[in-house]
């Protein structure tokens, strides 16, 4: 089983000595750098070499993933409105022009602009939140 497959692994009892080893409960394995866990962790173990071509491999996906939106945009098309409405094939360039237009037109629609931006930094107040609170809890006095 691999470390990302079990979340909730426990510390070890020596926790303390183990949390200046550099144990992480995020992902529940030990690092050896002695810094403190944090998700971006699995990222900055990486040499330069190996983000660089971890960073061209997703770049390269990317544009794959992005020029095979617009062909299966471009085949539904030709696929469905020629025969059901009757109307002009698209080409290549024209099911993106489409694509691009689309998206100006209802972008807007939804929970309003920037929503994933804000949900993104919204969730990790709230882990951070999270993980502070037991900390704090152990720092209050036992009569309050």
């Amino acid at each position: 089983m691999s470390d990302h497959e079990n979340t909730d692994r426990k510390m070890p009892d020596d926790a303390g000595a183990e949390n200046s080893k550099g144990w992480c409960g995020h992902h529940g394995r030990q690092h050896g750098h002695g810094k403190e866990c944090s998700e971006w962790g699995w990222w900055e173990d990486r040499t330069l070499p190996q983000k660089i071509l971890v960073g061209s491999g997703f770049a390269i996906l990317g544009i794959g993933l992005l020029f095979l939106f617009g062909w299966v945009v471009m085949l539904l098309w030709n696929w469905l409105m020629p025969d059901i409405f009757g109307l002009k094939r698209l080409t290549y360039w024209q099911a993106w022009g489409l694509l691009i237009l689309s998206h100006i037109l209802f972008k807007s629609f939804g929970s309003g602009h920037g929503s994933g931006r804000s949900d993104r930094k919204r969730r990790r107040e709230l882990r951070r939140y999270m993980h502070e609170e037991p900390a704090a809890a152990d720092q209050a006095p036992a009569g309050e």
